[in-house]
C-alpha cells in the first residue's frame, strides 16, 4: 500500500473513531499526521508543522475573544435589539438580512471569512433569543458570502478569471458570478423553508428586547468602547484588508485593557476544543496534499477515457477535499487539472469552470473550512455540539448533491 492511499485510509479511520468513541478528533489528526507525515512519509516536524492553519487559529481566537467581550458588556442584545426594530420585529426577515449583507461585501471584495466573523456572531445569538435554528442562520451567513463570492472585484472571481486566462481557456466572469449567485441564492431558499423559516414567517411581529441601562439609553461606556471596535473591525479587515484575526485579537486586547475587571473570564469563552479539532484536521489534510494524495486523486481522474465522467468526478473532487482544506488553493489546482478535458471540445469551458467553482466552495459550510468552523466557535456552548453535527451532516448531503446539481445544470445542457 502507497503512503497515499494509506493517508485517504487513516483519515477514514479517524472519523470513525470519532464518531463511535468521545474523542476529539483533532487531536487524532495530529497524531495522524505524526504517525503518517513522520513516521511513513519521512516528513520533518517543520514541514508538517508547515500545515498548521495559524491564519485559522488566530481568527478563530480572536473573534470568538472579541464577541465574548461584546457578549458579556451587552453590545450584541444591543445590536440584536437594534435588528428587531430595523424590520419592525419581523423575525424572518433577519436571516435575509444577514444573506444579503455577506453577500454585498464579498461582491465588493472582502474575504468569505472576514464578512462571516462579522456577521456570525450577532447571528447566531439572535438565532438563541427569538428561537430561530443556529443552524439555519449560520448556513444563510456563509450561503450569502458565497453569493457573492465569484463577482468580477471578488477575491475568488480574480482567482478562477485568472488561472482560466492562463490556461488558455474561454471565459465569462458574468456567467461565473451569476451562477455562482443563482446557485446559493436557490439552496439559501430551501435551508430556509426547510430549517424554519415557514414558522418565522407565520409568527406576530415580536417587541424589540430590552437593553442594558445606563447614563445614555441603552449605551455605557463599555458598549460605547466595543461598538467602536466592532467598526474598525469592519473597516480594518473589509476595507483595508488586514487580517481579521489579527484585528480581532488587537482590539479585544484593548477593551480589556480599558476595563479589565469587566472582561474577566472572557478568555474561557473561547471555544479552545473547536480549536483543537479544526487545526487538527486541517494540519492532517496539508499533510495528505503534500505527500500528493489529492494530486494523485485528480491525476486520475482527468485521465478517465470518458470527459464528461471526468468532468462530473474532478467536481465531486472539488467538493470533497474543499471540506477539509483551502478552496483558495483548490481553485488554483483543480482548473488546470480540467484543461485536458476542455481543450478536446467535449465539454463547455465555461460551464465546467463554473461547476468547479461551486463545487469547491459550496462545502464551505463545513466546520473543517474557515466559514463553517467561525459558525461553530460562535454558538453557545449548549448549542455548539449540535450545531457542529447539523453541519457535518449537511455538508455530507451538499458534498454530493451540489456537485451533482451544478454539473446537470451548467455542464450538460451544452451538450444537448
Amino acid at each position: 500500500m502507497n503512503i497515499q492511499v494509506l493517508s485517504i485510509l487513516v483519515l477514514a479511520i479517524m472519523f470513525a473513531i470519532a464518531t463511535a468513541l468521545p474523542v476529539n478528533i483533532g487531536a487524532l489528526a495530529f497524531a495522524a499526521a505524526f504517525i503518517v507525515g513522520n513516521v511513513a512519509g519521512g516528513m520533518t516536524p517543520a514541514e508538517i508543522f508547515s500545515g498548521f492553519p495559524g491564519d485559522l487559529f488566530v481568527t478563530l481566537v480572536g473573534i470568538t475573544y472579541l464577541f465574548a467581550i461584546a457578549q458579556k458588556n451587552g453590545t450584541i442584545d444591543l445590536l440584536v435589539a437594534g435588528a428587531v426594530r430595523l424590520v419592525r420585529g419581523r423575525v424572518a426577515a433577519i436571516p435575509w438580512i444577514m444573506f444579503l449583507v455577506a453577500a454585498v461585501l464579498t461582491a465588493l471584495g472582502a474575504l468569505g471569512p472576514a464578512a462571516v466573523a462579522i456577521l456570525a456572531p450577532i447571528a447566531l445569538r439572535f438565532a438563541a433569543q427569538h428561537r430561530i435554528s443556529p443552524l439555519m442562520m449560520g448556513l444563510m451567513v456563509i450561503h450569502g458570502a458565497q453569493a457573492g463570492a465569484f463577482s468580477p472585484t471578488s477575491v475568488y472571481g480574480g482567482i478562477v478569471n485568472g488561472v482560466v486566462a492562463k490556461a488558455g481557456l474561454a471565459s465569462d466572469p458574468g456567467a461565473l458570478f451569476l451562477s455562482s449567485l443563482a446557485f446559493n441564492f436557490a439552496i439559501a431558499v430551501v435551508v430556509f423553508l426547510v430549517l424554519g423559516g415557514l414558522e418565522c414567517l407565520r409568527r406576530s411581529p415580536e417587541p424589540a428586547p430590552e437593553v442594558p441601562s445606563a447614563p445614555a439609553p441603552g449605551f455605557t461606556p463599555q458598549i460605547i468602547a466595543t461598538l467602536g471596535g466592532l467598526i474598525a473591525l469592519a473597516v480594518c479587515s473589509l476595507g483595508l484588508g488586514f487580517n481579521v484575526g489579527l484585528v480581532a485579537v488587537t482590539i479585544a486586547v484593548g477593551l480589556t485593557l480599558l476595563s479589565p475587571g469587566e472582561q474577566k473570564g472572557a478568555v474561557d469563552k473561547i471555544s479552545w476544543s473547536t480549536v483543537l479539532l479544526i487545526c487538527g484536521v486541517i494540519t492532517y489534510v496539508a499533510v495528505m496534499q503534500k505527500i500528493g494524495a489529492v494530486d494523485l486523486t485528480g491525476k486520475a481522474i482527468s485521465g478517465l477515457p470518458s470527459p464528461l465522467l471526468a468532468g462530473l468526478l474532478l467536481c465531486f473532487t472539488a467538493a470533497v477535499v474543499s471540506a477539509f482544506a483551502s478552496s483558495t488553493a483548490l481553485l488554483g489546482v483543480l482548473i488546470p487539472l480540467g484543461a485536458p478535458l476542455l481543450m478536446e471540445g467535449q465539454i463547455g469551458a465555461v460551464g465546467l469552470v463554473c461547476a468547479i467553482s461551486i463545487s469547491t466552495t459550496i462545502v464551505d459550510t463545513s466546520p473543517f473550512s474557515t466559514n463553517g468552523a467561525l459558525v461553530v466557535a460562535n454558538a453557545s456552548a449548549e448549542e455548539r455540539d449540535r450545531l457542529l453535527r447539523g453541519l457535518l451532516i449537511y455538508t455530507a448531503v451538499i458534498a454530493v448533491a451540489g456537485p451533482l446539481l451544478a454539473y446537470g445544470l451548467l455542464v450538460l445542457p451544452g451538450l444537448l
